[in-house]
């Protein structure tokens, strides 16, 4: 049985960033120091750690808004840390990050239909005549009723607007999809919502998920793999149920320890 290339490789990557003068170290501080990971196609793998541990900083190399200060990373075969910046501009719809509050990078004038549009209208890659049909498709697809095209953001709610989100997400077809904490600020209720959904969205559109968070528990419902990050470094990786149910290290049990339950036990993910 051939084993597929990962969509998603991430080999020894450092980024520094220059410390202020006052600071112990001046030279520079590592914010992630020397991670590799690897996310096969149409899986899913959950970065776990607390805040400051360098999680969000690997998240933004990967999506090629930070540059890396040492190692490579490569998106669906393509090396992105060899390519100019003119050369990203042409990759980076391959790969969407949706963060904690996605109402930030929404226009709250515009209808949602619009919004979904957006990166089809700036992209030109789609016949405009058939930019909203797909548009429409998109919220149908994360579970938007089909009078939401016409709605505006303030009339959705919290779990809505990250629906909402996942649709303008998808609408360049990305093959990864980066998830910065982009549930921990809703309910435990529409959290599981939200996690059967991608759940459903990757069997069905099969795409490939980073998803960043600071909860184990939740990690373990929706993730193939886990890695723990502590300090900028992975310190522990595996298969989900394994790295939940029998930790190797310290911080991994102090993390689950601190992880909300949610309304299904750990093990409950199967892919």
């Amino acid at each position: 049985m051939q084993i597929a290339e990962p969509l998603l490789k991430v080999e020894s990557l450092v980024k520094r960033y220059k410390s202020s003068a006052t600071s112990v170290h001046p030279e520079s501080a590592a914010a992630v120091d020397g991670v590799s990971l690897a996310i096969p196609p149409k899986k899913t793998l959950a970065l776990v750690g607390e805040s400051g541990s360098g999680k969000s900083t690997l998240a933004f190399c990967i999506a090629s808004m930070e540059r890396p200060t040492a190692g490579r990373i490569w998106v669906d075969g393509i090396e992105l840390t060899t390519l100019s910046e003119r050369e990203l501009r042409a990759v980076r719809p391959r790969v969407q990050l949706i963060f904690q509050d996605p109402a930030a990078a929404m226009n709250p004038r515009w209808t949602a239909l619009q919004i979904v549009a957006e990166p089809m209208v700036i992209q030109n890659q789609i016949a405009r005549g058939e930019q909203f049909d797909r548009a429409q498709i998109l919220l149908e697809r994360v579970g938007l009723s089909a009078s939401a095209g016409s709605r505006r953001l303030a009339e959705f709610s919290g779990g809505q607007r990250q629906r909402l989100a996942i649709a303008r997400a998808l609408a360049l077809d990305p093959k990864l999809l980066i998830l910065d904490e982009a549930f921990s600020a809703l309910d435990c209720s529409v959290q599981a919502q939200m996690v059967n959904l991608l759940i459903e969205l990757q069997s069905s559109v099969g795409i490939t998920c980073l998803f960043i968070t600071h909860d184990l528990a939740m990690a373990a419902l929706i993730a193939d793999q886990i890695a723990v990050m502590d300090r900028g470094r992975i310190v522990e990786s595996g298969d989900a149920s394994d790295v939940v149910l029998h930790p190797m290290q310290e911080y991994t049990r102090a993390l689950l320890a601190a992880s909300p339950r949610m309304s299904q036990p750990p093990a409950a993910h199967n892919s």
